[in-house]
């Protein structure tokens, strides 16, 4: 029994969903990782505040990577998961140290700039195999990651 056989999506198409979806994952371990690190080593007056938020982001990082890795399975897929292949084809780099506030700001922005641009490529190739859950798991990414964005730009100003 396979999944593609009864939802019904043509599995030559959805093989670029795949390969999307692999690259949205290695991104949002590589995400994760770095917000862990942030979390760990904030300092400064907004320890509290950024402390805490960082470990809401990364916890929110790590349903996500569930989310994508099921539904590469969903969709016939195998999912990546050796750190080493993440590394190796992610576009998002391992941060190294930062505990100053405005430094994890921007690397949590540029980040998002990045993870954005890739899902609204993903968004285009699911909406063209006609694979609407793709497409809706997608848009609600966005979404949340556009009203990050506008909050960590209001909190930095």
């Amino acid at each position: 029994m396979k999944t593609l056989d009864y939802i019904q999506l043509d599995k030559q198409k959805v093989e670029n969903v795949i390969n999307g979806l692999q690259q949205l994952l290695a991104d949002f371990q590589v995400y994760y990782t770095n917000l862990r690190g942030l979390h760990w080593n904030i300092k400064g007056h907004s320890f509290f505040v950024l402390h805490s938020k960082f470990e809401d982001m990364y916890n929110s990082a790590a349903e996500t990577i569930d989310e994508i890795a099921e539904r590469i399975l969903m969709l016939g897929g195998t999912p990546q998961h050796q750190f080493s292949n993440y590394l190796q084809t992610a576009n998002i780099k391992e941060s190294g140290y930062i505990d100053n506030a405005d430094k994890a700001l921007n690397n949590i922005g540029e980040t998002l700039k990045v993870l954005i641009a890739e899902e609204r490529e993903l968004l285009s190739l699911a909406s063209e195999t006609k694979d609407e859950v793709t497409v809706a798991m997608i848009s609600d990414l966005l979404k949340g990651q556009e009203k990050m964005i506008w909050m960590l730009s209001a909190y930095a100003s």
